[in-house]
């Protein structure tokens, strides 16, 4: 049975009180959300509030810190980078990687990706990969493509082994804080493309087991449409993260 995650990725958002106030929120809320070994949360806040969050968690079962990046170097002089270990020295379980705005305003590459995997993969670290098209590859109808050629230029250079500790989420750029989402039709065709991507390259077995997530401008009011498709396993949420109540709703979703 694949897991269920919820992931809440703050990005650059809250300050110390807000931070503190929204993980108060939610852990308020903890004994609604019916989480389970399969059905479980992770909240990647900035850097400065990862600490806090992982030994907050500790004493809340399937409640997990993630990171929102970790650097593809391992140690040493490389100022304002933090480390898969240092990360991963702070009970922290998850730690997204190659999302669309790490592509494009840091200009990661899929080779740096593969780098960061390997790096959090050597401290046990769970990768969250994304992938996703742009609006214009959506309209020239080559978002089958494009999404091939990012798991092929990266998380498909990994062994079977490798790839079975990796989550997968299906980011649409042109849905990313936008408000416009895909529909859940759209999103549950992607998704059985990743899938069936996954089944040709390693097994019918591994396709089974992973994990593919759903990201773009999910909300309260579209997540139990999202989560009902087959293949849709959960969610990396953004804004609606920053809310407690709502956050929550789309857990309990």
């Amino acid at each position: 049975m694949r897991k269920k995650i919820i992931t809440g990725n703050w990005k650059m958002n809250a300050d110390k009180n807000e931070a503190v106030s929204l993980v108060n929120g939610l852990l308020e809320k903890y004994g609604e959300l019916n989480l389970s070994e399969n059905k479980i949360v992770v909240i990647a806040p900035p850097f400065p509030y990862i600490h806090y969050i992982s030994s907050v968690f500790i004493k809340h079962p399937y409640f997990f810190a993630g990171a929102q990046n970790c650097s593809e170097y391992e140690k040493g002089a490389y100022t304002g980078e933090v480390s898969a270990k240092i990360i991963a020295s702070l009970d922290v379980k998850y730690v997204i990687i190659g999302h669309s705005e790490r592509r494009q305003y840091f200009r990661e590459t899929d080779e740096i990706l593969l780098q960061k995997i390997y790096r959090a993969q050597k401290e046990k670290l769970i990768p969250i990969f994304c992938c996703g098209e742009s609006l214009e590859s959506r309209e020239a109808g080559d978002h089958f493509t494009f999404i091939k050629k990012q798991l092929d230029d990266c998380v498909f250079h990994l062994t079977e082994e490798e790839f079975g500790n990796i989550v997968i989420a299906y980011e649409p750029i042109w849905a990313i804080g936008t408000g416009k989402t895909a529909s859940p039709e759209q999103a549950q065709e992607v998704h059985q493309f990743i899938r069936q991507q996954i089944k040709e390259k390693y097994s019918e077995s591994t396709a089974e087991q992973t994990t593919i997530l759903y990201g773009g401008s999910v909300t309260a009011k579209n997540a139990s449409e999202l989560f009902a498709e087959k293949d849709i396993d959960g969610g990396l949420v953004g804004g609606a993260s920053l809310k407690a109540d709502e956050f929550a709703a789309i857990i309990k979703a």
